[in-house]
């Protein structure tokens, strides 16, 4: 079975896409938030935190960091290393990454918005798995935009 990693901070669409996915039998893992949304919608979903054996910390700032993670879409299935390494630490392939980004560029855009706000939507996770995906594009699929 295929796995996809949902991670998204604008949820638009998100619910359809999963089940799209479910039906063309996708494993779903996802975090936080999106977790709950897709479960409240009856898609069968892993939560990131059972992937990992870590909830999510230090007020959301370590989410998606983790080599359970980050193991799974970077490891190149044509590579005998690579695939013992995946089995050795008992991390499976993620195949696909839905990720959007923290709103960065609108919040500091506000003339009231508080530097505390700012720092935050600071994204970090997001951009590593984006990446992550893109570097190992030969199998896995990157996705920015869950509603196009």
């Amino acid at each position: 079975m295929r796995r996809a990693l949902l991670s998204v901070f604008d949820k638009t669409g998100i619910a359809a896409f999963a089940t799209e996915l479910v039906r063309l039998d996708f494993e779903i893992v996802a975090s936080g938030g999106t977790a709950t949304l897709l479960a409240d919608e009856g898609i069968p979903v892993i939560r990131l935190e059972e992937l990992t054996g870590f909830a999510e910390m230090l007020g959301h700032r370590v989410v998606t960091l983790h080599p359970a993670v980050h193991g799974g879409i970077l490891a190149r299935r044509d590579v005998p290393e690579d695939v013992a390494d995946l089995a050795t630490h008992d991390i499976d392939a993620i195949d696909l990454v839905c990720v959007n980004l923290y709103p960065f560029e609108q919040t500091v855009g506000r003339l009231d918005v508080e530097w505390d706000e700012a720092i935050e939507k600071i994204d970090v996770g997001g951009p590593a798995l984006l990446r992550g995906a893109a570097k190992n594009h030969a199998h896995v699929i990157p996705v920015c935009r869950a509603a196009e």
